[in-house]
């Protein structure tokens, strides 16, 4: 009988490679992209697993109390809930931001635009436009010696999120500030002194291509912080447009555009009178980062 009940019992386990492998097949027939790192990431969230503890532990048994919310997790990311608002935050730049639905998930091609500006940053005043979660302008804080920033976004919800990203990084010389573009710097003075650099990454999805995109993007990513209006240019105008009024002279605007807006965004640059305007490629060769000095 106590045999047989330890054979129930070691049934019934669920062991690191066990679970791990029971996940990737679930994964591989709803046809998740990049298996083995979501797994990985949803066994470190539900039960603390290490990457060394599948290689010296494979059959290490997890706790029972947590398999119940792990398979919970495994079925939402199944239903093509991103993984990062299963799990409530994302690794940009080497630090964890806090994302949810109310803002747009950080993507790795973003660090094209932050890198570039790190460059040139030090010493500096920055604004960024269309901040989201503030993923970019306290990245350029935490990692760059900027004399001050201000993060800008028309949405109140995506601002608390950004302000709950600043104080887990222990950031303060970043404000961030409700607005619909720059209406706030027009209106207010106080914030009207010059920039140094001016970033964003601006909503750039000509509308009609939305419902084209992944599932985890269009129906959990922010409509707002994904829609460029008809030709998915409708930000780049006006921030074009606006930024002289806010740049030093010799300021430089930075932007990430998509892949197909190498030429479109330089033209809107140059017709405003934008000099010295490059464009930057990311890792796959694709155009992704605009500079532009006034």
């Amino acid at each position: 009988m106590e045999r047989k009940r330890e054979e129930r019992k070691k049934d019934n386990s669920h062991t690191i490679k066990s679970v791990y492998c029971e996940t990737v097949e679930k994964f591989k027939n709803v046809e998740i992209e990049e298996i083995d790192s979501q797994v990985k990431l949803l066994m470190e969230h539900c039960f603390g697993v290490k990457p060394i503890d599948y290689v010296l532990n494979p059959d290490k048994e997890l706790e029972s109390q947590n398999y119940d919310y792990y398979i919970e997790c495994v079925n939402k990311r199944c239903d093509r809930i991103p993984l990062q608002h299963i799990i409530g935050k994302t690794n940009f730049m080497g630090m964890d931001f806090s994302v949810n639905e109310n803002v747009l998930i950080p993507r790795f091609d973003t660090e094209n635009l932050v890198e570039k500006v790190l460059k040139i940053c030090e010493g500096k005043k920055v604004l960024d436009m269309c901040t989201g979660s503030g993923c970019i302008i306290l990245s350029i804080a935490k990692l760059g010696k900027i004399k001050s920033g201000i993060g800008i976004d028309i949405s109140e919800k995506a601002l608390e999120v950004a302000r709950h990203n600043k104080e887990m990084l222990s950031i303060d010389n970043v404000e961030f500030l409700q607005s619909d573009m720059f209406d706030i710097l027009e209106k207010n003075p106080c914030n009207n002194k010059g920039f140094d650099i001016i970033v964003s990454n601006p909503p750039y999805i000509p509308t009609g291509e939305i419902e084209k995109l992944m599932r985890e993007v269009k129906n959990h990513d922010p409509f707002i912080a994904l829609d460029g209006k008809e030709d998915g240019l409708f930000f780049y105008r006006i921030i074009s447009r606006e930024a002289r009024k806010y740049l030093v002279e010799s300021g430089v605007l930075a932007l990430e555009i998509g892949y197909d807006q190498g030429e479109s965004v330089p033209q809107i640059l140059k017709a405003d009178g934008y000099k010295d305007v490059r464009v930057y490629k990311d890792l796959s060769g694709l155009d992704r980062v605009v500079l532009a000095n006034i």
